[in-house]
């Protein structure tokens, strides 16, 4: 990466979602506030602004990262995937947010698109885990309202039914 300008806006080339995007930002700009105010993916929630709360969580070339400890900056060349992207379409909930509507593994919904985007995360690399791996996985996430239990109980459900799916293609 080249030396940055703290004085000096740079336009920053990534993919959002599998579509090309780009912004100008000051060095010092967060990835949450570059997301949401530039390019309008308001999904990506503010929560404790410090990587505690995990409401931030965007997926980075594949891997959890939190949005509010990223400076947009380091987002150049990078695949950025938010839980905007998350959907196979518009009209249509992927596997994993279909399975946390009929378990109501949300309430307010504050936390759910950051914990939705580590358990995608996960279970791409872990197609079979245990109750006890998700509780692993939810621990980095803070949520006030469900207990966790649903979302287990969803996470174990889309993981069956994505490894069914991979059975029959």
């Amino acid at each position: 990466m080249p030396r940055l300008n703290a004085g000096t806006r740079h336009v920053v080339r990534f993919t959002l979602n599998g579509r090309p995007a780009a912004f100008e930002v000051e060095p010092r700009m967060l990835l949450t506030d570059a997301l949401r105010h530039l390019l309008g993916a308001t999904g990506t929630h503010v929560g404790c602004e410090h990587g505690v709360c995990g409401c931030c969580t965007v997926l980075i070339d594949g891997m959890p990262a939190r949005a509010c400890l990223t400076l947009a900056v380091q987002a150049e060349g990078c695949e950025i995937r938010t839980i905007e992207g998350l959907a196979p379409s518009p009209a249509r909930l992927s596997i994993l947010q279909a399975a946390f509507r009929r378990h109501h593994a949300l309430q307010c919904g504050f936390c759910t698109a950051g914990i939705l985007m580590s358990l995608e995360a996960f279970l791409a690399t872990r197609p079979d885990p245990s109750a006890e791996e998700l509780r692993e996985v939810l621990s980095g996430h803070l949520c006030r309202c469900t207990g966790y239990a649903p979302m287990i109980a969803a996470a174990l459900e889309a993981a069956a039914k994505l490894r069914e799916d991979a059975v029959h293609v």
